[in-house]
């Protein structure tokens, strides 16, 4: 098999100012990133298209590939849904029967248009690849129970028809193969609608989730119209669980899982390297897991976020240390990649 380029990229947002992107965007491309993850929240959407579209603009005149994110179009992960204050009987509910208040049921055609508006204002911004950030069923204790959603009326009712029982409280395998299904019917519609535009659609499965891991994302990998398939095995919180912890193996293995999916359904790959909330002192991690993603086999290694996520309350305690550490990480592995080139290129070539 060919071996894929490397590509190395950034999720950029805290900043709508194109005078303040130049510069950022302009950082980027000098320091050899070739791609960059930019939100479109709602509140993007409605006061900042002109802003957005002129960031995307520039963003591709220095290089840059460009991911458009869903940030938090239906809630978690990133923002709010601002869509509830308009469709709130579109809201998620737990399993127990209390609101998710920033979460919104995939399974609402209210919301499924809404998406598809979404796709058209993407494209409209002149972006091609659409990034599916994380999608997931929520899961949480509460007085000992686990609960999850989505358990609204809509989600009941479709349980039970096709189950023929209620919705049980605490998830059990077929309350799980539901939430994977709502993940994959959704996916399903909005890959086929923007497909249809001409556009790339990539995904990152966050890890160890209820309703979506890498242990199940075999389902999404079979959407013909899903093109790109990753995760993110940040290990900050594995690490405070287990001391000891390596970074690097954690990262490896997380990375050859990923890919061992991916490969199984001849889809791309993307892999996520955590800057951001690292620990002063420890930012030397974040060069052990660019190296451990890139021995692995990863060719498309993406950071969140640029600048170690400074302009965010989950910013690394030292972001400046912690982006250059993420810099120096980059550039051992493209150095890394022109040695694997060149060395092919003599091997090959060379008399």
């Amino acid at each position: 098999m060919k071996q894929k380029p490397l590509r190395l990229g950034a999720a950029y947002h805290g900043n709508r100012m194109p005078a303040h992107a130049r510069a950022d965007l302009l950082d980027m491309a000098t320091h050899g990133l070739d791609l960059v993850v930019h939100m479109f929240a709602h509140n993007d959407w409605e006061r900042l298209s002109k802003a957005m579209k002129e960031i995307v603009a520039m963003s591709e005149d220095f290089g840059l590939e460009v991911w458009m994110d869903n940030w938090g179009l239906g809630g978690p992960p990133g923002d709010k849904s601002h869509f509830l204050g308009a469709y709130p009987d579109s809201h998620m509910y737990y399993s127990n029967g209390d609101l998710a208040p920033y979460s919104v049921c995939l399974n609402s055609p209210d919301f499924r248009r809404f998406t598809r508006e979404w796709i058209d204002a993407v494209y409209d911004l002149g972006v091609r690849t659409l990034f599916w950030d994380e999608p997931h069923m929520p899961s949480k204790k509460v007085n000992g129970q686990q609960i999850y959603g989505c358990a609204c009326p809509r989600c009941r009712k479709r349980f039970e028809e096709k189950y023929g029982r209620p919705m049980p409280l605490e998830p059990d395998e077929d309350a799980k193969n539901f939430g994977t299904d709502t993940i994959v019917d959704y996916l399903a519609e909005m890959t086929a609608y923007s497909a249809q535009k001409g556009m790339i659609n990539t995904v990152c499965v966050m890890l160890g989730t209820y309703g979506m891991s890498l242990e199940t994302a075999d389902r999404i990998c079979s959407l013909p119209h899903l093109h790109n398939v990753g995760s993110d095995p940040y290990w900050l919180g594995a690490k405070a669980k287990n001391p000891d912890l390596s970074v690097y193996e954690f990262v490896y293995n997380g990375t050859k899982e990923n890919l061992r999916v991916a490969n199984q359904f001849g889809k791309d790959h993307n892999i996520w390297i955590q800057a951001y909330s690292n620990p002063r002192g420890r930012e030397e991690e974040v060069v052990e897991a660019v190296e451990a993603a890139y021995d692995a086999g990863a060719r498309t290694i993406i950071a969140w976020s640029y600048g170690a996520g400074s302009s965010n309350d989950y910013a690394a305690e030292n972001p400046p240390v912690a982006w250059s550490r993420m810099l120096d990480g980059f550039a051992r592995v493209r150095s890394m990649e022109r040695d694997r080139i060149l060395a092919e290129n003599r091997r090959l070539y060379r008399k």
